[in-house]
C-alpha cells in the first residue's frame, strides 16, 4: 500500500506526463505535486514507486514515465471526472444506423482520437415490406425494421409482376407475419403455399429469403470514425510502426468487437490499459468505453479508442454523456 505522499506524487507524475508527454523529473515533480519536499526525499519515493513497477526511467532521461500498472492504479484509485461539461451535445433520434454513425463522429470530434461504435444487433423480424417495380422482372423490395431501420434490397423474378401483385403480396405480409422472426414467416409460407397462389407465394418467399440476408449484413456492425487523428498524436507519429498496429487493430473489426464486448458485460464506464494484459494487446492503446441502452436493456458498446497518454476524466466524460445521449436517442424511436 502506498502512504498519502505516494499516492500524491504518483497521482502528480501521471498528471504531469498526461499533460506533457515528457519524462517526470524530480524538480518538475516537486513543482507539480504542491509538497515541501527536498529532491532526494522524491528521488526515494520515484524509487519505491519504480520498485513496485508503476513507473519506469527511459534509458535516455533522467525522470520517470508511468507504466500500465500505474495508469490502472491512477484510473482506479486517483481519478476524479466531473461528468456534464459535454451535455449540451444532442443525437438526433434518426434512424439508428444514423445515430450510430453520429455517435462514433462525436466521440471522434471530442476526444480527437478514435471512436467506435458496435451497433445494436438487428432484430431477425420485420415491421413492414413494400415492393416496388423496377423493370420487367426486377423489383425493389424495402424492408422496415422493428427498431426503424430501412433495409432496400433488388431482387429478380423469374415471372413479370404487375403493381396490383407486388400491393396483393405486401397486404398479405404486413397484415399476418409483422412481429414473427423470418424463420417463422419462411416455415408459415411453406405450409400456406397451397392456399396461395403460387407466384405470390414465390414472391414473398423470395422476399424473406432478402429480408434475411439483409439482417446478416447488418449484424454487429463495427463503425469507427477519427482513424487519422491517430497521425497528430505525439506518441505515434514518430513510430510508423506503433501507427501500423494500431491501424491494423482498426482493420480486425473481430478483435475490435470482442474489446467491446468485455466492456458490455459491465455497466458503466470501463477502461482497458495497453499491455496490462492480453484484453488490449498493444502497449501503446487505451480504450474507454461504455455500454448504451435501449429501453433499459444493453443492445451495444462504444468507446474512444486512444494513446495510453491520454487524458482518462476528460475521455471518461465524453464516453459516459455520449452512451446516455445514444441510449436516449434510441429508446426514443418507438
Amino acid at each position: 500500500m502506498l502512504d498519502d505522499r505516494a499516492k500524491l506524487l504518483m497521482k502528480a507524475l501521471v498528471e504531469r506526463y498526461i499533460a506533457d508527454g515528457q519524462p517526470v523529473g524530480s524538480r518538475t515533480l516537486s513543482r507539480a505535486s504542491g509538497l515541501e519536499l527536498s529532491p532526494a526525499t522524491i528521488r526515494n519515493v520515484m524509487s519505491d514507486l519504480e520498485e513496485l513497477g508503476l513507473i519506469v526511467s527511459p534509458h535516455t532521461s533522467a525522470g520517470r514515465i508511468p507504466t500500465a500498472r500505474g495508469y490502472r492504479l491512477f484510473v482506479d484509485t486517483m481519478l476524479t471526472a466531473h461528468r456534464g461539461q459535454f451535455a449540451a451535445h444532442k443525437l438526433a433520434a434518426d434512424q439508428p444506423q444514423k445515430v450510430i454513425s453520429n455517435a462514433a463522429h462525436l466521440l471522434s470530434s471530442l476526444s480527437q482520437f478514435v471512436g467506435v461504435v458496435i451497433a445494436p444487433r438487428r432484430s431477425s423480424m420485420f415491421r413492414h415490406i413494400e415492393f416496388l417495380r423496377l423493370s420487367e422482372k426486377r423489383l425493389l423490395v424495402i424492408i422496415v425494421s422493428p427498431e426503424g431501420d430501412v433495409q432496400n434490397r433488388v431482387i429478380f423474378t423469374q415471372m413479370d409482376y404487375s403493381q396490383a401483385n407486388l400491393v396483393e403480396a405486401a397486404n398479405y405480409l404486413n397484415t399476418n407475419y409483422v412481429g414473427l422472426a423470418l424463420e417463422q414467416v419462411r416455415e408459415r409460407l411453406q405450409n400456406e403455399v397451397e392456399s396461395l397462389r403460387s407466384e405470390i407465394a414465390a414472391l414473398m418467399q423470395a422476399a424473406v429469403t432478402v429480408s434475411a440476408e439483409a439482417i446478416i449484413e447488418t449484424q454487429d456492425e463495427v463503425v469507427i470514425s477519427g482513424e487519422r487523428n491517430l497521425l497528430a498524436v505525439t506518441d505515434f507519429s514518430g513510430d510508423m510502426g506503433h501507427l501500423r498496429r494500431a491501424f491494423d487493430l482498426f482493420e480486425q473489426k473481430t478483435q475490435l468487437m470482442r474489446l467491446l464486448d468485455i466492456a458490455g458485460q459491465a455497466e458503466g464506464v470501463r477502461i482497458f490499459i495497453g499491455g496490462e494484459s492480453q484484453v488490449v494487446p498493444f502497449e501503446d492503446l487505451s480504450i474507454v468505453s461504455a455500454p448504451y441502452e435501449v429501453d433499459g436493456q444493453i443492445v451495444g458498446t462504444l468507446g474512444v479508442i486512444g494513446p495510453t497518454r491520454m487524458a482518462y476524466d476528460r475521455m471518461i466524460q465524453i464516453v459516459d454523456i455520449t452512451s446516455k445521449l445514444v441510449s436516449n436517442a434510441l429508446s426514443h424511436q418507438k
